[in-house]
């Protein structure tokens, strides 16, 4: 029946012309009559709302959900490895300035529109129209145009090389692809009709505060899901959403504990001994970013020293109950080219305290270090409502104060929290690395953006023009062995330099129901395997 409708489909597109769109809307209305969802269901557990899943915009849009309804010409594998997905095949020009794609033949958009070299430039036209919104990514700057070589052939043509171009095609957005018919005037900047893509799931149903409701697309290319319907239930507490779980309301629970999605360390080894559980490999690192710009923490012995002011292991032990890793770097030296060989800064009070009194600073009667008549005073900026940042803010106030050094707290709303982040308006702020694909091209390449809390740390840096340079050399040479050199360097600046305090290397914590099978964790933090799957028979 299905395949009949699209047939008519695109028989009204060839003989009404323009007037076909009408047509379309009222078949593609038949053909999600004719999805009746099967399978069982699962629910599980968000903060918030998923949004309208705008695939060209960031927040509010849930990236997982983002990732569910669309997909991208290519896919970051858990092997770091970049492979074809909705293009089949792709050629890249000797100079390295045009990709040109092969793109898939069986694919449908969700409404049963067609996916084809003209719906790919209608979207890289819709992102490019929004482009400064989307500067903080390299290739979104230096794509010039976009050319439909056949029904199912397009070229993407940049301003000069860029090595990364394969990888950022692959990410959760902004360059994935929506139905041009669910557009606003052939744009998504100003939102969309509909959240219509080509993926597996399509959402079907939102009631804000409470849920949003995704059935399997039955039009899918691809392997379809086993399940039928997935209900995320809007539960912002997370001792609440323990006990749905514990209850049976929902069957999953999934993501980072810094972001407020997932589960508290304590809570998730509690878990264990009734439900299925997963800690992932590490994803990203927790950071807190020092400014450089700003007194006291514009002194590289200051820097250093609250480096070495902190015992990570204690902080791995008693507050994520070693569910997280310790970080001595940025970035993992799993991610392609962050094997620095640099030595970490070690716990060491006695070498802080050195280190302060070696630039100046004199020990009061308060116990606090003074210079120039000020006093050692660093505000550390974090979300109010995040309990892992709370907690850690507090952890680090004592380690500080040990060396002399006060850290005042400031808990801000989260808007006011990026703001300052944007602004540079901190002392120390919470910081975090995206992960895969991300890391390390991607965040390196953030760092040169104004609205940045990166950009703003590393503003007093003498050497901060020279760090700009390099990573716009790293994001240009096609030479593997250059890209290596020049992030290594780029790396050790920064570690030497002390911007960054790397605290733990963060994991997903998932807890199920063990009637649930299949559920995974990769690489890429927002990506939930959700087609992988099902329930098992309870006996």
């Amino acid at each position: 029946m299905i395949k009949k409708i699209l047939f008519l489909f695109v028989l009204a597109l060839y003989v009404f012309g323009q007037d076909a769109n009408k047509v379309g809307e009222s078949l593609s209305k038949t053909v999600l009559k004719e999805q009746a969802s099967t399978g069982e269901t699962l629910n599980f557990a968000i903060t918030k709302n998923v949004g309208e899943l705008n695939p060209h915009l960031y927040s509010p849009n849930a990236m997982f959900a983002q990732d569910m309804l669309y997909e991208g010409l290519t896919r970051y594998g858990d092997d770091n490895k970049i492979y074809p997905h909705l293009a089949t095949a792709w050629q890249i020009s000797q100079d390295g300035k045009t990709y040109k794609f092969t793109l898939r033949k069986d694919v449908v958009f969700s409404n049963g529109e067609k996916f084809d070299a003209k719906a790919v430039k209608a979207n890289f036209d819709a992102i490019l129209q929004n482009r400064k919104r989307h500067a903080w990514l390299e290739l979104a700057n230096i794509i010039t145009d976009t050319k439909v070589l056949g029904e199912y052939e397009i070229s993407l043509e940049l301003s000069r090389a860029y090595s990364p171009t394969l990888r950022e095609l692959s990410l959760i957005r902004p360059f994935r692809f929506i139905a041009p018919s669910a557009m606003k005037n052939a744009s998504t900047k100003d939102g969309i009709k509909a959240p219509i893509g080509t993926g597996a799931w399509r959402l079907v149903q939102s009631k804000q505060g409470v849920s949003d409701t995704f059935e399997k697309n039955e039009l899918y290319w691809g392997q379809k899901p086993y399940l039928g319907k997935i209900v995320a239930k809007v539960i912002p507490d997370s001792a609440s959403k323990i006990i749905a779980l514990q209850t049976g309301e929902i069957s999953l629970i999934y993501g980072s504990d810094h972001g407020g999605q997932g589960l508290s360390p304590d809570s998730f080894n509690a878990l264990k001994k009734d439900f299925g559980t997963i800690n992932s490999k590490p994803l990203y690192t927790l950071a807190i970013a020092l400014n450089s710009n700003k007194f006291p923490t514009n002194s590289k012995s200051v820097r250093q020293a609250l480096n070495m002011a902190i015992d990570k292991d204690l902080i791995v032990k008693k507050l994520f109950f070693n569910t997280q890793e310790k970080a001595d770097f940025l970035f993992a030296k799993s991610f392609e080219n962050a094997d620095i060989n640099a030595t970490p800064y070690a716990y060491d009070t006695k070498k802080a305290k050195q280190l302060l009194q070696d630039d100046g600073w004199v020990l009061g009667k308060d116990n606090v270090y003074h210079k120039d008549n000020k006093a050692l005073k660093i505000e550390l900026v974090y979300i109010g409502d995040n309990p892992t940042n709370r907690a850690l803010a507090e952890v680090l106030q004592g380690f500080f104060k040990k060396i002399g050094v006060v850290l005042e707290l400031k808990a801000d709303e989260s808007s006011i929290f990026y703001k300052k982040q944007q602004s540079g308006d901190f002392g120390a702020i919470f910081n975090s690395t995206w992960g895969a694909p991300y890391d390390p091209a991607g965040f390196l390449a953030s760092m040169r953006v104004i609205s940045h809390a990166d950009y703003q740390a590393q503003l007093g840096l003498k050497n901060k023009a020279d760090i700009d340079a390099k990573i716009t050399q790293i994001l240009s040479t096609q030479k593997a062995n250059e890209a290596r050199k020049l992030t290594h360097e780029v790396l050790n600046i920064l570690h030497d330099e002390a911007i960054y305090i790397p605290l733990v290397f963060e994991s997903n914590k998932v807890a199920f129901d063990p009637y649930l099978d299949g559920v995974t964790t990769g690489i890429i933090k927002e990506h939930i395997a959700f087609e992988k799957m099902k329930f098992k028979d309870k006996k």
